[in-house]
């Protein structure tokens, strides 16, 4: 540990990290990167998402980036030694993580209740598609699956094609953060309890809430109307202009969400006159006459260079971006600011630009990213050191396919 981790908020808390491909991994990332020792514990031949790694060059990013900042070991549960370490591993733990079907631990007789009989202290965190109660509850879950069960795909998209997913993995990423959340506040509520608790979060669940603006025109008609696909438009309908617009060299978004704003985008766009126009000059009228709110912004947008339009509806106060392709977002200065994204030697991915924690901590600059372990690298360490195991006992183990 250096001294930055030691200072950290997490310190000295002690991680096992279950998780697999992305929901979970991600909850054990933002611990790590908040000071905490989280071991990543994997079958001996890698979890899903090191197997993809190897077999899919694109995929090798993702795994560097989950897993950076953790120790790695391997530990096959499928044998009754290895389910005893992991018993071990635990009893020294202050948290488990797992994003498996629900039900997958208890059959190998490792889940929560007898965890909680090892160690009682033991925060449980799980997270799974559906979550372990209710009739979808033993459903496989994808994000793609999450987001269409959830109602996502229904309000994305473009309203004369057919509906298509959030293009980042929003329920997986939604339920990670949400168990981060979960976790520390199952370890606040431990300080006056003394005792541990299973927590859980569905990754649907982690979705619904972010449909506020859908639902808000669906009981605004008192569930007369089913909101659909908008497009880049506001998929309330209650705000305009509110859209991506192309320049003459690439697009932008922006959003007029008060009168001010359409206001100064009237100056911008040379339509003053527009600012008083009665068809304009309210934020419901202006939704009753949106094509043309956005037929009057289109045309000056391609007359103009992307960035150049952007800095004056920026200067105007209005709140403006350009539609950055993935190339642009890995060299913003603006992110490598702030530490967070950070460039990265990677032993076996070469050199990447990796995501860091988002969360900043007072007084303390962004956690500095290590590479992510390899496949039982720290079995030696982590073995001998927590657990007390010898070097004959530690081979002995990977003879037997245990590690």
């Amino acid at each position: 540990m250096t001294a930055a981790t030691s200072a950290l908020p997490l310190h000295g808390l002690l991680v096992v990290d279950l998780g697999q491909v992305y929901n979970g991994p991600y909850a054990g990332l933002l611990l790590a990167l908040a000071g905490a020792q989280v071991i990543k514990v994997e079958p001996p031949g890698g979890e899903l998402l090191r197997k993809r790694a190897e077999r899919i060059p694109g995929q090798r990013y993702p795994f560097a980036t989950l897993n950076a900042n953790k120790q790695g070991v391997t530990l096959n549960l499928k044998t009754d030694r290895g389910r005893e370490l992991l018993l071990d591993l635990a009893a020294r733990a202050d948290v488990l993580i797992e994003n498996f079907r629900p039900g997958v631990l208890d059959r190998l007789g490792v889940g929560w209740q007898k965890l909680r009989e090892t160690q009682p202290k033991l925060i449980f965190a799980s997270s799974s598609g559906y979550g372990s109660t209710g009739p979808r509850r033993n459903h496989p879950a994808m994000d793609i699956t999450v987001q269409a069960a959830s109602g996502v795909m229904s309000i994305t998209g473009w309203p004369d094609r057919p509906p298509v997913k959030a293009g980042p993995a929003i329920a997986d990423f939604l339920g990670g953060i949400h168990l981060y959340a979960a976790i520390l506040t199952a370890l606040l509520e431990r300080e006056h309890s003394g005792h541990g608790h299973r927590v859980e979060v569905a990754m649907q669940d982690a979705v619904i809430p972010s449909l506020a603006s859908s639902l808000g025109l669906y009981f605004g008609s008192n569930g007369h109307e089913i909101p659909m696909r908008t497009g880049n438009r506001h998929n309330g309908l209650a705000e305009a202009p509110y859209n991506t617009y192309r320049a003459n060299d690439g697009d932008l978004a922006l959003i007029g969400a008060t009168d001010a704003h359409w206001q100064a985008i009237t100056r911008v766009i040379g339509q003053e006159q527009l600012a008083t126009d009665p068809r304009f000059q309210t934020a419901s009228a202006r939704v009753a006459h949106v094509d043309e709110v956005d037929q009057f912004i289109t045309e000056h947008a391609a007359t103009r260079a992307r960035d150049d339009l952007c800095e004056e509806l920026l200067a105007a106060g209005v709140p403006c971006a350009p539609v950055n392709d993935l190339s642009e977002v890995m060299s913003d200065p603006h992110l490598h600011h702030r530490g967070m994204l950070q460039p990265l030697q990677h032993p076996h991915f070469g050199q990447i630009t990796a995501f860091a924690s988002p969360l900043r901590f007072d007084d303390q600059p962004p956690t500095q990213l290590r590479p992510s372990p390899g496949l039982g690298e720290h079995n030696q360490q982590v073995y001998a050191q927590l657990l007390g195991l010898d070097s004959q006992e530690i081979d002995q183990l990977e003879r037997e396919g245990v590690i």
